[in-house]
């Protein structure tokens, strides 16, 4: 995978995280335990630091990055979906940020909220804990419910899971010409195949 030094800034990537070989990790970026860097994401610790909370996800095509002397800091159990771009914003624990979202410089998104897909957060934004951000600008709309956390909960500890199981299985191989008799299908949220 290509983790890259720059100048004197060596990644950083503790245990149990799992980062797919497309993505690319430069500079002053730190990683803790747990975390799932998917395909394309790009985390580029060229000018400020990015740090990555334990048990956090960062999907693929992400983009994470900040001027210089700012941070691009997720809280841990932060769930970044495909396609995001942070640049020097924080993200709270527990918080999610939905596909095709743009957070800017200093905002800060409020533990446990959820930015809506393809929002825009403009640079200074604010929010308490538990906000529901949506739009183009984006502002609080209303307060996440107690299913919904739910719901982000669950998705988090699937990509926690996942860390693992690409860790164990994921190879890079010659597709198949055909389908296989019987092929196996992902089960249910646990991802046992079916026999």
């Amino acid at each position: 995978m290509p983790i890259y030094a720059l100048e004197n800034y060596i990644p950083v990537v503790k245990a149990n995280t799992y980062i797919h070989p497309s993505a690319e990790i430069i500079g002053d970026v730190i990683i803790e335990e747990n975390c799932f860097i998917g395909p394309g994401a790009v985390l580029r610790g060229d000018f400020g630091r990015i740090y990555v909370g334990h048990h956090s996800n960062i999907q693929d095509t992400c983009v994470l990055h900040s001027f210089p002397d700012k941070d691009c800091h997720l809280e841990p159990y932060s769930h970044i979906g495909h396609g995001a771009v942070l640049h020097g914003c924080r993200i709270g624990e527990h918080a999610l940020v939905g596909m095709n979202a743009v957070v800017m410089d200093d905002s800060k998104i409020g533990a446990e909220s959820f930015v809506a897909a393809s929002s825009f957060v403009r640079a200074g934004f604010k929010c308490e804990p538990r906000s529901m951000v949506m739009g183009i600008p984006a502002k609080v709309v209303r307060q996440v419910t107690d299913e919904e956390f739910g719901w982000k909960k669950v998705g988090t500890d699937e990509y926690v899971a996942l860390a693992q199981r690409c860790t164990e299985t994921i190879r890079e191989i010659e597709p198949l010409t055909k389908e296989q008799e019987n092929r196996p299908r992902f089960q249910d949220s646990h991802h046992e195949p079916k026999g």
